[in-house]
């Protein structure tokens, strides 16, 4: 088992990012639409828990000059599975459901992070809660469901 999935139990499409700003963080090399979005960063911190992170583009931008709310729902999206790394395990899920309340704006070049927490897990529902910072100030309150989705034999 490579230091990837041993760290990202069932994450296979994973790759470590090598240079730059996120170097060492994780991110989803086979998946296009995150790729596309983001890209977005993930990485175990050294309490266990999960942190995500990206850093703003001008094309992450709304008309408005700040950054889209699709965008901070996508990266929600990702985030909410990157706290739940552990709680998934070897299975994969799906967004049953994510809701969130907006709490600030974000510009071009802003560091955007979640942190959060499993609140329930066990059986085929997970649990999330999160909070979204922009440049260490709220930009986002989230909580989200995942449909476990077990592996095939």
């Amino acid at each position: 088992m490579s230091e990837i999935t041993q760290d990202y139990p069932g994450y296979d499409g994973m790759a470590q990012c090598e240079n730059g700003e996120f170097a060492g963080w994780r991110y989803w090399d086979g998946d296009p639409f995150e790729r596309q979005s983001g890209p977005f960063y993930m990485r175990r911190e050294a309490d266990g828990s999960y942190a995500s992170a990206f850093r703003t583009q001008d094309r992450h931008m709304n008309g408005a000059g700040f950054l889209h709310g699709g965008c901070l729902m996508t990266f929600a999206d990702f985030a909410l599975f990157s706290i739940a790394t552990d709680a998934l395990g070897e299975d994969a899920g799906v967004t049953m459901n994510l809701s969130g309340d907006f709490l600030g704006a974000a510009g071009p070049g802003a560091l955007l992070e979640a942190r959060g927490e499993v609140t329930r897990g066990g059986g085929k529902t997970i649990f999330v809660r999160g909070l979204v910072t922009a440049d260490s100030e709220p930009a986002l309150s989230f909580t989200g469901i995942i449909r476990r989705l077990t592996k095939r034999s």
